[in-house]
């Protein structure tokens, strides 16, 4: 009987070892699913702070710099270059404007006594201001924007081109004097205007800032940006924005067909927007969107002197005229703060261009101011407060 009970039992104990056995295996095998898991994850995230790490991305710090100006407002934070552009440069491609500039050489101005030429910039823009010289033709006194034509560059001058009594003139001061050359101009002539912003004891005007993008820059002085606006760009592209800007005021405009066009149809077809600013260290005074075209908003762009003139740049003089002319100039009479940052990430956007701009990341020199003679005498005034109403 013993040895029925001995037989009867082991059968029973078989099934439970056996149980056993097939759980600790399941618990095993779930073991193994983990910790494959653990690692795939731990590499993915490891070389995910590698690529990081080697990519180190330029960043614009907003209110850089140590400390803060007391009657500047308080520090707003940061702002990183790749959180406010595209992650690439503008998709790779033929460039449709390249070339298109005719490269038109400057002449002289005056030729035996006579003028040579058609309305010149930069000009006296306070206002009461006119030129001398009798054209038959108007500015554009609507937006540029309004009248279809679109930025086709972005560049700017180191000190002011334009005259703006009180606001940009020769009793002006920065964080130094400018000292500037022109080709061709005249003992004494005037140029490089400064604004009257600039405060030595004030660290905003004082404090450097580290420019990552633009080059040559300075906190503390003036600068005269220009907008070159085309209806013969191409507008809304990855061509729009050009250096030259020539190649973008002439994208879509074969030289035959511009050899038929009257100064009319010429001045209310391409034109420059203008503003000055002094460049200052604080955030307070923090615009996006510059690359983009005057700013139009609070007490910017609200005083604009309009006329007709020409291109500029330091290799024009009162001896030495652009042929580019007449062209409508819109420019704010005030001179501007602006964070230095707002120049940098302007900077920053122009390199993600497909055609290089690199030339226009530094100010250009400065012509000197117009006489009477080579100014236009339609100049005219667009006070915004009034709804856009043109006075004379």
């Amino acid at each position: 009987m013993a040895s029925m009970s001995d037989n009867t039992e082991k059968p029973n104990s078989r099934p439970s070892s056996m149980r056993s056995g097939m759980a600790m295996l399941v618990l095993m095998v779930i073991l193994c699913i983990c910790a494959i898991i653990a690692i795939v994850l731990l590499g993915s995230l490891v070389g995910t702070i590698s690529s990081q790490e080697n990519q180190a991305p330029a960043t614009i710090y907003i209110n850089s710099g140590s400390g803060s100006d007391s009657t500047a407002g308080a520090a707003t934070g940061s702002i990183a270059v790749e959180d406010l552009l595209p992650q690439a440069p503008a998709e790779n491609g033929e460039n449709a404007c390249a070339g298109a500039s005719p490269g038109f050489a400057n002449v002289d101005c005056i030729i035996d006594g006579m003028t040579n030429v058609g309305p010149q910039a930069g000009a006296n823009v306070t206002k009461g201001f006119k030129g001398d010289m009798q054209v038959d033709y108007e500015p554009i006194t609507t937006s540029l924007f309004k009248a279809g034509l679109c930025p086709v560059n972005v560049h700017w001058h180191l000190g002011a081109e334009h005259y703006s009594l009180g606001e940009f003139d020769e009793n002006g001061k920065g964080v130094r004097k400018i000292d500037w050359v022109t080709d061709g101009g005249s003992a004494g002539a005037l140029g490089s205007f400064q604004c009257h912003h600039y405060n030595e004891t004030k660290t905003m005007f004082t404090r450097k800032y580290d420019f990552k993008h633009c080059i040559g820059m300075e906190v503390g002085q003036t600068y005269e940006v220009h907008w070159p606006h085309s209806a013969a760009g191409a507008c809304g592209t990855p061509d729009q924005y050009q250096n030259p800007f020539y190649d973008g005021v002439f994208c879509n405009l074969d030289l035959d067909t511009f050899n038929t066009l009257t100064p009319t149809q010429i001045a209310t077809n391409v034109g420059v927007q203008s503003q000055v600013f002094t460049v200052v260290n604080d955030e307070t005074y923090f615009r996006p969107n510059l690359m983009r075209g005057m700013i139009v908003d609070g007490e910017f762009g609200t005083d604009l002197a309009i006329y007709t003139g020409s291109s500029t740049g330091s290799s024009r003089s009162n001896n030495v005229c652009s042929p580019y002319s007449p062209i409508t100039w819109q420019v704010d009479r005030k001179c501007q703060l602006i964070s230095a940052s707002s120049f940098d990430l302007m900077c920053a956007e122009m390199k993600m261009n497909r055609d290089d701009l690199t030339y226009d990341l530094i100010a250009h020199g400065a012509r000197p101011l117009m006489s009477k003679n080579l100014t236009a005498d339609n100049q005219q005034n667009r006070d915004r407060k009034l709804r856009g109403n043109i006075k004379n």
